[in-house]
């Protein structure tokens, strides 16, 4: 079927994943797709207008013998993303393509990839607790229903690992949907994702999206959006809660930062993008509770250099509720998960949402940590024997708490040899007590090491 003229155009440049397409009578709008190349095979997205017929357009795919002169056609609307109950259990693409080798799902509808996100008056003002089955989390940084929490840290302390059973514990516990978001993942991770999760027997209950490592920078700073479109469907068609986890939020900000870089913008501080902080808005402002129902975000996010200072991760900082921060020094010393207690926090954390238990608990078990590490030099310089009656209590509390928030997990069950532990919040605050009244003073601290509760260790 013959395209009008408006529609049609070629290819002027090519610069990685940036395109420059000219028509034959008007560029198209912002955000509007285009196909190009052989049988429409590259789909682009129009991010700038550089003047009355040429844009200057994301790609999608690889652009590989991809040349001028190509031709070029308007798709006459955006990039639209299939929703469904039938999402559940299968494998995606930034276009909500099955990428699992089964057949397509038939969509019940379609969403546009990039909406506005939900009015001031129709958000949910209630904060609650969703609760993890990890100690250390639930104690010291609590998620909140419906909030964005962020795990940061560097390259091998346990960011993949601790989503990664975030998923199997709070799917199982929680009757809503999972659905993971890979953000510039390894095939390698992505394979071994899938498998953990229907090992677990969750999959029917998870959707899984991913961006490879391999694809452009244009797929992988979509493809998040493409995961928020999905999980919008279930909070706001199904009245479902929605567990959105991604992994790892940095790495859409260096793709936003090739892209931005191919369009020959000038960059920000530290070679970020200008933009930066605009492109996270719009992906986490999306990211809430409604009257119906919520959408409840745990983000890994790569730690440059284990630098806490570098722009992304700042800019990061300031749209979460809970901040849960991994320690490479606590990793080496095998405390897992390498939760930091001094650095970690939650905005939930206080007695009129927690609880005054709770609250008074949490800060007790980081007064105690904090007067450890300051006592770590005294006893590196003149020994244990040399410190107070009222210090060595000090210590000898810490060094139990520090063991008792190690915990096995599920998914690693197989590289450890520990069977996995989940363990409620409350038999977790008894517990802390119990090690805060010196009630364990004459248990050895490897018996705290690595286990679930005390009574499941039978102390």
């Amino acid at each position: 079927m013959p395209q009008p003229d408006e529609y049609l155009g070629s290819v002027t440049a090519v610069r990685g994943g940036v395109v420059d397409v000219r028509f034959e009578r008007g560029a198209p709008q912002l955000r509007q797709m285009v196909a190009a190349g052989r049988d429409g095979r590259v789909r682009l997205e129009v991010v700038e207008q550089l003047d009355e017929r040429t844009a200057r357009c994301l790609a999608f795919d690889s652009t590989s013998g991809l040349a001028r002169g190509d031709a070029a056609r308007a798709l006459g609307g955006e990039l639209m993303v299939p929703v469904g109950p039938e999402l559940r259990g299968r494998v995606f693409d930034v276009f909500g393509r099955a990428i699992d080798g089964g057949a397509q799902p038939p969509a019940v509808a379609e969403r546009p990839l990039l909406q506005p996100p939900v009015p001031l008056a129709g958000l949910a003002v209630d904060s609650e607790i969703l609760t993890t089955g990890i100690k250390a989390v639930d104690l010291l940084a609590p998620i909140e229903r419906g909030g964005k929490a962020g795990l940061f840290g560097g390259a091998g302390v346990g960011k993949t690992v601790l989503i990664t059973e975030l998923i199997r514990n709070m799917a199982t516990r929680h009757q809503g949907v999972s659905l993971f978001c890979g953000i510039g993942e390894r095939s390698r991770e992505a394979e071994e994702l899938v498998r953990e999760v229907e090992e677990a027997g969750v999959l029917q209950d998870t959707v899984l999206v991913f961006g490879q490592m391999s694809e452009p920078p244009g797929a992988r700073f979509r493809v998040p959006h493409t995961a928020t479109t999905m999980a919008e469907y279930f909070r706001d068609t199904e009245q479902r809660d929605v567990l959105l986890l991604m992994d790892n939020v940095f790495r859409f900000v260096q793709a936003g930062s090739e892209v931005s870089g191919l369009m020959g913008r000038l960059s920000s501080q530290m070679g970020y993008q200008s933009t930066m902080s605009t492109e996270l808005g719009e992906l986490q402002e999306r990211i809430t509770s409604t009257h119906g129902a919520a959408v409840t975000s745990v983000q890994a996010v790569y730690v440059p250099a284990d630098d806490f200072t570098d722009p992304a991760v700042v800019h990061v900082f300031g749209h979460l509720t809970a901040s849960v921060v991994l320690s490479r020094q606590r990793a080496s010393q095998g405390f897992y998960p390498a939760l930091d207690p001094l650095v970690s926090t939650s905005a939930l954390l206080a007695p009129s949402v927690v609880g005054e238990r709770h609250a008074r608990l949490a800060r007790e078990v980081r007064a105690t940590l904090a007067t450890y590490e300051d006592l770590k030099d005294i006893i590196a310089m003149l020994g244990f024997e040399e410190l107070s009656q009222e210090d060595q209590l000090a210590v000898s509390r810490a060094r139990r708490l520090e063991r008792y928030l190690t915990q096995p997990f599920h998914v690693s069950s197989a590289y450890t040899g520990q069977e996995g532990k989940t363990v409620a919040l409350e038999d977790a605050l008894d517990d802390v007590e119990r090690i805060l009244a010196d009630e364990l003073a004459d248990v050895p601290e490897s018996e705290l090491y690595m286990i679930g509760t005390l009574a499941e260790a039978g102390l």
